[in-house]
């Protein structure tokens, strides 16, 4: 008798399934680990819970046997992401880095939500995530003190919100679950920097690591779960 082929077909599915929880799990692990000052756990948990997601995106392609371009962005969305992570939670002032890395992600993140939309398609919100970036960069202002720092904080705003813009635009052309869902997670990403900018510049926020890393977790695992191209 021919063995069924049911087993092998659900296997990438299944895999998926578990790759997503464990990429809860650690991002979970990594907030909390920051939050109660156990650096070495966070150490462990915060490059992990990137690393996880790059894995997610790699086992997402292999089940449809194909690399497509939207994965290769989004991988280096993400890689990017981690460089950014590793640059801010390792001991120094390396927040320039880390500023650098994170600006990159944004662009690929950008470029990965141009596919098959309009660049912008939603004026209003492009003109709203303009405007609250120009809103926060004023409210920083004051904090920045030195004229480099000034310029990359301006960049990265821009970019940010231009990123944020795009996605929203996206949404409102594909009109599904999918998209709204990575929207959401666009928003959750510009609020986790808007906090980070506040503690750092403006004044200290009460446990603000629990506030920046579960806003930044949920924008990364939003728009790596929900990220899916035409062909998925």
């Amino acid at each position: 008798m021919k063995a069924s082929p049911e087993p092998a077909r659900h296997a990438p599915a299944a895999g998926t399934r578990v790759l997503e929880w464990l990429l809860i799990a650690s991002a979970v692990l990594a907030t909390l680990s920051s939050t109660l000052g156990l650096l070495t756990l966070h150490y462990v948990f915060k490059p992990l819970t990137m690393l996880l997601a790059v894995g997610l995106v790699l086992l997402r392609a292999q089940s449809r046997g194909t690399l497509a371009r939207f994965d290769i962005l989004l991988l280096l969305a993400l890689l990017a992401s981690l460089a950014g992570d590793v640059f801010l939670m390792l001991p120094g002032n390396y927040f320039l880095p880390g500023l650098a890395s994170f600006l990159v992600a944004h662009l690929f993140y950008i470029a990965l939500f141009r596919q098959n939309v309009p660049w912008f398609a939603n004026r209003r919100a492009l003109l709203g995530t303009l405007a609250a970036g120009a809103a926060m960069y004023a409210w920083v202002w004051g904090g920045l003190g030195d004229p480099v720092l000034k310029v990359a904080v301006a960049a990265y705003v821009t970019v940010i919100a231009l990123m944020v813009g795009q996605a929203i635009g996206r949404a409102s052309v594909q009109q599904n679950r999918a998209a709204r869902a990575v929207a959401l997670g666009a928003c959750c990403f510009m609020l986790s920097d808007s906090l980070i900018a506040i503690n750092r510049f403006v004044q200290p926020l009460p446990l603000v690591p629990l506030w920046v890393l579960s806003s930044y977790y949920l924008a990364q695992i939003l728009m790596v779960r929900n990220a899916k191209s035409v062909a998925d």
